[in-house]
């Protein structure tokens, strides 16, 4: 199988063209005043795209938005994704910290049909092999739903290095999984909501599913 992805960074508002029926829209949102304001380069989006070109075995493509720390255009963000693109997972970056500015979160549950709160309690769970002040991290997940279509929202830390470990888990010295990432329960939960049928590549991180959820071995979608 071969991943697909479509980079773009400026694509105006309007409803993501599917490739192939089980082809997964992903809106990446990374959410940073001075990477919005071109201070620095932003590394979440990319981090992100390269994560997701190794981790994904079926075909995808994503929809990019660099953002101001805002809460009303993280919101208006977020709504534009789900409702006019018609994304089935969409990833955030940054502000889910305790300072002012970070306002990630309750933005992102401001436009929630139902929060999702194991995905955070995951995430901290894993950074907290690392680092005490993993318990400062309020990232969220959530479903937004509108009359035909659904999505998941999740928000990821800033840092690539982060985004990694939390979305792939955490590996003991002979490769076993020792703390699972986020992301094996994503397909799944994209399953549950009405969207398109996601694989993995199981090295990086296995797709869980219960085994009557599982379909059978579908010909190379190349």
């Amino acid at each position: 199988m071969t991943s697909t992805t479509t980079d773009r960074p400026a694509s105006p508002p309007g409803k993501a063209q599917r490739r192939h029926p089980d082809e997964i829209v992903i809106g990446l949102v990374s959410i940073s005043d001075r990477a919005s304001s071109g201070v620095y380069e932003d590394k979440g989006i990319p981090a992100l795209q390269e994560w997701l070109g190794t981790a994904l075995s079926s075909p995808w493509q994503v929809v990019t938005r660099l953002i101001q720390d805002d809460a009303a255009t993280i919101s208006a963000t977020l709504t534009e994704l789900v409702d006019d693109v018609n994304c089935d997972l969409v990833l955030t970056t940054g502000g889910t910290g305790p300072s002012r500015r970070d306002v990630t979160p309750e933005a992102t549950l401001a436009v929630a049909s139902k929060p999702m709160p194991g995905f955070g309690e995951q995430m901290r769970q894993i950074s907290l092999n690392f680092v005490p002040t993993a318990i400062l991290s309020r990232q969220v997940a959530v479903i937004r739903e509108t009359a035909d279509h659904a999505a998941l929202i999740v928000n990821l830390p800033g840092q690539p290095k982060s985004i990694k470990e939390t979305l792939e888990g955490l590996r003991d010295a002979d490769g076993a999984v020792k703390v699972p990432g986020i992301f094996a329960a994503v397909p799944y939960c994209i399953d549950l909501i009405g969207g398109p049928y996601v694989e993995t590549h199981a090295e990086v991180v296995k797709a869980f599913r219960p085994k009557n959820a599982v379909r059978a071995a579908q010909p190379d979608r190349g």
